[in-house]
């Protein structure tokens, strides 16, 4: 089957994987503990997912409506508002009537667990504000914030909520949900996707279906009319058996001019990284993506130039991708953080070692993703920081650099090696996977529909 140059559909992958998880929350996995004095997590049903009426006094805090003036405040109550482009958190909530010190310590609360730079256009945010008793009659009369609560998936919802010593705590509310595994199938008659739309396979399933056979078919080229695909993925459903999500693809293939190849999840036990992998136990992912940034455009390649700040010509050790202050930048492979913090010219800069053999730097970024710290292990696309203009730079971009045994090579015309290939005890342990795994589809009865998420 033709392979496809890393370089040349990684760029879509990355616009693939922002419509797949476009939803998806981003949660500390390390502060989400009922110990913890500012965050707790509550498995709940899934008609605790409303928002938290006065009568819950939220933060164990007492109202009061005996000061005349906060009676007849129009900011007494709930108020419910949506994100639109290019607001901030703070932005919203100081609109809405949360005085500038209250919204800050709530967002700082907040970000604890989730950092409001994901929020989305069009994402729901409801406030409560009430009058606190106070001696301070001045100060009752004013509306104060009580409680910010937001939506961050169908299955879990986050309170930020104010606590009796006038500081905020967040809470996160999550169901319970049952998961299912599905099968389905089909003949491609036109393209893979209207196939799969014909055969009532969900839209996100289909995306993340071509998104693990990029690196090996050429969706434009290989795909022909006969062709055959299959998917054995998760669905989650709450106690009524509603689907509310799709979970991930476990098991697929593709049947391409005769050829069968299938992909099996897998996550290998001495790193705990989770991909896609062949039947013999090879990573379809390449060892790193050539534009770890999605919507960028070239600025200046590798070698020498004229340098646009010093005026004389010097050797530029890697390659520039122009974009908007604050675009997400990505790892652009599995590794760990080496280095990350303020380094000369570079300003801000993250260093990330990938094996015995590769590392990749970034540089001039605005600032770094929540938890980016030297010794850190991070996921290839897995979002490090934002693009800026730090250090020796004379506008917003992010100056990337392949390193090789030690010296930067040119990122754009390197050959990319494979990614990993399982061997010895690792690779027994993949192939029992996959045995359960052939046998859990085959016991599995194809379906043709399926219910659509609404």
């Amino acid at each position: 089957m033709g392979g496809l140059a890393a370089y040349a559909f990684l760029p879509a992958d990355q616009s693939l994987n922002k419509v797949l998880h476009a939803s998806a929350a981003t949660v500390a996995e390390s502060s989400l503990s009922s110990t913890n004095k500012e965050t707790n997590t509550v498995v709940a049903s899934l008609g605790d997912l409303s928002t938290p009426r006065p009568s819950q006094k939220p933060g164990g805090l007492s109202l009061t409506n005996k000061n005349p003036a906060a009676e007849n405040s129009s900011n007494i109550g709930e108020k419910t508002v949506s994100i639109g482009r290019g607001d901030t958190l703070m932005k919203v909530l100081t609109k809405a009537g949360a005085a500038p010190q209250e919204s800050h310590k709530a967002i700082r609360a907040l970000s604890k667990v989730f950092d409001p730079r994901r929020l989305k256009i069009g994402q729901n945010i409801t406030l409560y504000f009430g009058s606190l008793e106070t001696s301070d009659t001045k100060t009752s009369a004013q509306a104060s914030l009580v409680s910010v609560s937001l939506k961050q998936d169908v299955d879990r919802r986050l309170d930020v909520i104010r606590t009796p010593e006038n500081s905020f705590k967040v809470r996160e509310t999550v169901i319970s949900l049952e998961k299912q595994m599905a099968r389905a199938g089909g003949v491609i008659d036109n393209s893979l996707f209207l196939s799969a739309a014909k055969a009532g396979l969900p839209t996100s399933v289909t995306l993340d279906l071509i998104r693990i056979f990029s690196y090996d078919v050429d969706f434009q080229r290989e795909i022909q009319t006969g062709d055959r695909f299959e998917v054995y993925f998760e669905r989650f459903v709450d106690k009524d058996g509603k689907v509310l999500k799709e979970g991930r693809i476990q098991w697929a293939s593709m049947t391409l001019s005769g050829t069968e190849l299938s992909l099996y999840r897998y996550k290998t036990q001495d790193d705990s990284f989770t991909d896609y992998y062949t039947a013999n136990g090879q990573s379809v992912r390449k060892t790193l993506m050539r534009t770890p940034i999605d919507g960028a455009r070239l600025t200046s390649g590798f070698g020498k130039r004229r340098h646009p700040i010093l005026g004389y010509t010097k050797m530029h050790k890697g390659t520039d991708f122009g974009a908007r202050t604050g675009t997400p930048i990505m790892a652009a492979g599995n590794g760990t953080v080496e280095r990350a913090g303020r380094n000369g010219a570079y300003g801000n800069y993250i260093r990330i070692r990938h094996n015995d053999t590769y590392k990749t730097a970034y540089a001039h970024m605005k600032g770094f993703a929540k938890g980016i710290r030297p010794g850190k292990r991070v996921k290839q696309g897995q979002i490090i920081g934002y693009v800026g203009s730090t250090g020796r730079s004379t506008g917003p971009h992010l100056h990337y650099e392949v390193i090789k045994n030690g010296r930067q090579i040119n990122p754009m015309s390197v050959k990319l090696p494979a990614g990993r290939k399982l061997k010895g005890k690792m690779l027994t342990a993949f192939k029992r996977h996959t045995g359960k795994v052939d046998e859990a589809v085959a016991a599995l009865p194809m379906e043709q529909r399926f219910a659509q998420l609404d």
